[in-house]
């Protein structure tokens, strides 16, 4: 099959969307190596992350040659980019990042989109109304138009359905994986010299994702702030709320306890994992929630919120807590710290259950979709 990626997420984004798109070409391009796969993205942009395509001679990247098309970006890959799909003999496009070209229903390639999450519309207070109806008309265009949609969870198909009106049967979920940095264990020197490199803790809890109001942060340092024996990590970037959380930071006297890392190398990250006692993930609502399948396969016990996506996520030994509520937080976060016992089979029985998200379970269930399509 000759498949095509809307790659732009891959090239310029280094979290979410952007580490999912990566992973996927990654892993189904390991996966069927006699495939031929093209990335398609609106600007050519060097990202180290991307590395191996320059190894894989199945992977060719597509990107706008006129002035045109150069100068003019979305409409490229909105627009102007059909006729290079067309010409490229396409079998498959895989929108995989909520989108997909108008009109490429009409050029006879079949087409399969990726919806992450709807929470623009779960909490459109979050959201410019500008930025609510350039997605709105987007993600609901590209899923009446696709051939396919990819769910990233149940918690995904049910907002598609109940907010699109769109068939059950139309929609696969197809659970996301991680980076394979994060399979591996670090070793004891290279665990030392992030800690050095860092100025990390001894012993810490660890907060990764951005640091948005959505992510919860700040119920997290509230937290924190009367447990005077924890120290907590935060690897995240962030603008407004961010800021909130640092004058909360100040106010509350917790710059000895409380660590912001800057400018966090991608390859440290699994060490940073596995020095972690605990992850916890405060977030009100996430299309999956990454950073839990990172941890579990990590062998980090995680704390998590109840409800929507994260048990698809963290599994039956994962805790799960009222993240609103500071006391919870607070109470499981002592309560786990206090049991090494719990934390010994929660690591054990999280990697276990993490396995259902190996790249060659999503490698073939993404396959075998393209395939009957």
């Amino acid at each position: 099959m000759k498949i095509g990626f809307d790659a732009k997420r891959a090239f310029f984004n280094n979290t979410g969307l952007g580490n999912y798109s990566r992973d996927t070409i990654k892993i189904i391009s390991d996966y069927k190596k006699n495939d031929q796969y093209s990335l398609y993205t609106p600007k050519l942009v060097y990202n180290e992350r991307l590395h191996f395509v320059n190894s894989q001679e199945n992977i060719k990247i597509c990107a706008p040659k006129s002035i045109k098309d150069k100068l003019f970006p979305f409409y490229w890959r909105s627009f102007g980019c059909l006729k290079k799909l067309k010409s490229d003999n396409l079998d498959i496009y895989h929108g995989l990042s909520n989108e997909i070209p108008f009109g490429i229903e009409h050029t006879g390639i079949k087409s399969v989109v990726t919806i992450h999450d709807l929470i623009f519309l779960r909490y459109p207070k979050l959201f410019s109304f500008i930025d609510r109806s350039i997605y709105y008309k987007k993600f609901k265009s590209s899923c009446q138009r696709a051939d396919k949609i990819i769910a990233i969870s149940q918690q995904t198909k049910k907002d598609i359905i109940d907010y699109f009106s769109i068939k059950e049967e139309k929609i696969q979920v197809i659970y996301q994986g991680c980076n394979a940095i994060f399979k591996q264990k670090v070793d004891q020197k290279e665990r030392q010299s992030v800690i050095h490199k860092y100025n990390l803790p001894s012993s810490f809890i660890l907060y990764v994702g951005t640091i948005e109001e959505r992510k919860n942060l700040m119920n997290l340092l509230r937290a924190v702030k009367n447990m005077d024996n924890v120290k907590l990590v935060v690897i995240g970037k962030g603008k407004k709320y961010k800021q909130k959380c640092l004058d909360y930071i100040y106010e509350n006297k917790l710059s000895s306890n409380v660590f912001i890392l800057k400018n966090v190398n991608f390859s440290d990250l699994p060490a940073i994992y596995q020095l972690a006692q605990i992850m916890v993930y405060p977030s009100f609502f996430e299309g999956f929630g990454i950073p839990i399948v990172e941890s579990l396969f990590s062998k980090t016990p995680v704390i998590t919120t109840k409800g929507g996506c994260f048990k698809e996520a963290g599994g039956p030994d994962t805790i799960y807590v009222n993240t609103n509520s500071a006391r919870d937080l607070k109470e499981s976060i002592e309560s786990l710290l206090l049991n090494k016992s719990k934390r010994e089979k929660m690591k054990i029985n999280g990697t276990n259950f993490a396995q259902k998200f190996s790249d060659e379970k999503i490698a073939k269930n993404l396959y075998d979709t393209y395939k009957k399509l």
